[in-house]
Order: structure tokens, then sequence, then C-alpha cells
């Protein structure tokens, strides 16, 4: 059954440095006996694609510092499947994940499914309060306004009306790629009922540059998005640290607090220090370019 019904599912696998994440990843993958496996290297400087070489008929494509919705892109272009999984090298797939998701997608109707999120291994305090806060807000099953690209299946269709954009960063690919697709009513996006692993490292370190990271990101999209710039600020400074705050204690989570509160603060210094070099490097540029017109 599951040879038969994944056959029409390329799955893309986007990597960059991640050996040491990868073969785990892969052969969850291979379990699922998709239809197609392209793995697309960002320019890995470790044994990433050494690890991928070992894997039977996968497609490798090779790639330097052309950011991370590029190479999503490049994924959906070297595709032949009509269905699209992006699996990323810290999921863990269970067998028959791929077809469970697919059937999701198609009971629910929609365009794009997200599956759930939960850890890989519930150890340590700040890969706990991640999988609470997944639990709480995220494997809600049903049709949604927005969700992550990945891990999720697509339907390859909805790339006749939308594309990675490859001229922004890998910090807001998802951000930005749903907020795009919004603009298309008929396509509808949701989270599944399948539930899948993903493997983050524990310590406080990883998730304080993860903020960060995705405080870059938004800081990115409010400049691309000016018109979003209000509801980033009350999810940053409202959303996260008050309002998922409360419902986390009257679920029970009073111990994971601190960790909706620090998400919301440090993506909000993510997000200032990124619109301030912004605007820093504007100022420079118009005044050297009025200086050199003085000349």
């Amino acid at each position: 059954m599951f040879k038969e019904v994944a056959k029409d599912i390329s799955v893309i696998v986007c990597v960059l440095n991640e050996e040491r994440r990868l073969k785990k990843c892969l052969d969850s993958v291979y379990e699922n006996n998709p239809g197609e496996v392209i793995l697309v290297d960002g320019g890995s400087k470790d044994k990433t694609i050494s690890i991928a070489n070992q894997y039977d008929k996968i497609k490798i494509l090779e790639g330097k510092n052309l950011g991370l919705s590029n190479d999503r892109q490049r994924g959906i272009d070297n595709s032949v499947n009509d269905y699209i999984a992006f699996i990323d090298a810290d999921h863990r797939l269970k067998k028959g994940d791929l077809i469970r998701l697919k059937a999701d997608l198609t009971q629910m109707n929609l365009d794009i499914i997200q599956s759930g999120l939960k850890p890989s291994i519930e150890s340590g305090y700040w890969v706990k309060s991640e999988g609470f806060h997944s639990k709480l807000f995220h494997n809600i099953p049903g049709q949604k306004r927005m969700i992550g690209t990945a891990p999720a299946l697509y339907r390859k269709s909805v790339f006749n009306h939308i594309k990675f954009d490859g001229e922004i960063t890998s910090e807001i690919d998802d951000t930005d790629f749903m907020y795009r697709l919004s603009k298309f009513p008929a396509l509808k996006i949701g989270v599944a009922n399948v539930i899948i692993e993903q493997e983050h490292f524990c310590n406080f370190s990883s998730y304080l540059k993860k903020f960060l990271w995705y405080g870059k990101g938004d800081g990115q999209f409010c400049i691309k998005n000016p018109e979003r710039a209000l509801s980033m600020l009350f999810h940053l400074l409202i959303r996260y640290p008050i309002i998922y705050s409360f419902k986390g204690i009257i679920k029970g989570g009073l111990i994971y607090i601190p960790f909706f509160i620090l998400q919301g603060l440090v993506r909000l210094l993510g997000l200032s220090l990124y619109i301030s070099r912004y605007i820093s490097k504007q100022v420079y540029f118009t005044l050297k370019s009025k200086c050199l017109t003085l000349k």
C-alpha cells in the first residue's frame, strides 16, 4: 500500500551543513517510499553531500549561498510528481506519514498541509517548552490562516500561482510565502492530524540564537511588507509574552512561561537590530550618493 500511494510524492530536503542530523532524516524519508527524493544543498562544507550520496536514486542539487527560499524553489522546479513534501533535516517521519499527510490533505480539501510537531526526545527545559508550545497552539488539525513551510505536503499546482522568492533570506521563507499565498483565497492551508517529530538541540544558547534568527526574519518581513509591521509588533509584544503565557497558565504550563516571554522579547530585539542596521545602510548610501553628486 505504502509504495503504491507514495509514488506521486516528491520529497525535497533542503540542507546546509547537516551531517549531524541528515542520516536519521533520510532513513525516515526512505521508509515512506516516496516516488522521488531530492536533496538541495546550500553549499555545505561538512559531510552532508557524502552522506546523501549513500542513498539510492537520490537527486542531489548543489548550490552555494543561494538561500533557503531559492533552494526550495529549485527543488520544486526539478521535481516530477503531483505532490511536493518539504522535509527538513531535523524532521523524523514514521512509516506511512506521507500517506497520512496526503489523506488529511484530501479529506480536509486543502492545497497545503503541515504536520503537527513534537520533539523527538523530550529532554531539557527548552525542548519541553517548545513541545508544550506546539501542543497548545499548533497541533490543532484543520484549516488555518498561517502555517510553516515544513514539514508539509503541497499540491504542486499551488506553484502555478506562487513561487518562493529567491530574493529573501531563509529567516522568513515561511512567513513571506504564506503571506503572499493569502492573496489567493481559493488556496487553502491547514494542519494535519499527523504529528512528525523534530530533533532540536536542547541548550539555551541554541534557542537564543534561533529566536534572534527569527527576529531578523521578522525585521525583513516588516521591511518588505510594512503594512504588516503593527501586526508583527502585536505578535511579539502582546501575543507571545502575554496571551500565550496566559493560555499556558490555564493549561497547567506555568513552568513554560519564560519560554514564551523570551521568544517574544528576543525576536523583538532581533527585529530591532535588523531594522536599525537596514536604516543605517540606507542613510549611509543616500549620503554617499549625495556627496558623489556634489563632486
